[in-house]
């Protein structure tokens, strides 16, 4: 099985380090592709550099790890290519205004999720998850002790929940699903109530619960 990592930054990065320190295997791809070859090669053997149509083509799994905006260009221009894989969105409606505050750029009530989930191929299929975490959370609390963290997901999809499950205990996380699509916003920023919390899974769990509940 090989995950497609579409964008080296921050979180593009720890989830391929992640990833290769699991034992899967990441095809990386980015605007700089200087950056994905050079990262590519730091990583070793089972991580490669290529285009991103190509890095897709052959790819079972594709990781968007992209601004929300850049997510879209790329899906209307990449859609046939999208066709049966597992697309996943780590991606928030968060940009900043001039003064450098951070703002939403979807109306309340409207997730990424929802608008990613949209956009794709009927045959894809979709996920929310890895961008549930703050960059500097994802890539340092992988396999912590004395019990890992959980990343959370969101999804209406069995394989995409069995893909995403799969990569996100490679990475070193446990996994918890919060809902489907509609419960997407719960896990992105700014404004989820899930979003950026280190819980282990016990915790994660009560906190799903309580929310439920409320």
């Amino acid at each position: 099985m090989t995950t497609a990592i579409i964008g080296t930054g921050n979180i593009g990065g720890a989830l391929a380090r992640h990833l290769v320190d699991g034992g899967e295997s990441v095809v990386l791809a980015s605007s700089d592709e200087s950056h994905a070859m050079s990262l590519a090669a730091e990583l070793g053997p089972r991580a490669s550099a290529t285009s991103p149509e190509d890095a897709i083509k052959g790819a079972d799994t594709v990781v968007f790890a992209v601004w929300l905006d850049t997510m879209r260009e790329l899906i209307a221009r990449d859609a046939q290519l999208l066709e049966n894989k597992t697309v996943v969105d780590p991606s928030n409606p968060l940009g900043f205004d001039e003064s450098g505050q951070m703002i939403r750029t979807l109306p309340e009530g409207q997730s990424a999720g929802s608008v990613i989930a949209g956009l794709l191929p009927a045959s894809s299929h979709y996920v929310k998850a890895f961008g549930t975490l703050p960059a500097d959370a994802l890539a340092n609390n992988s396999s912590s002790q004395p019990a890992r963290k959980v990343l959370f997901y969101a999804t209406d999809d069995d394989v995409a929940a069995m893909s995403t499950e799969r990569l996100i205990r490679s990475a070193g996380f446990d996994p918890l699903k919060v809902g489907g699509v509609p419960d997407a916003g719960r896990i992105e920023l700014p404004g989820g109530d899930l979003f950026g919390t280190l819980f282990d899974l016990d915790g994660a769990r009560t906190a799903l619960m309580r929310t439920a509940s409320a």
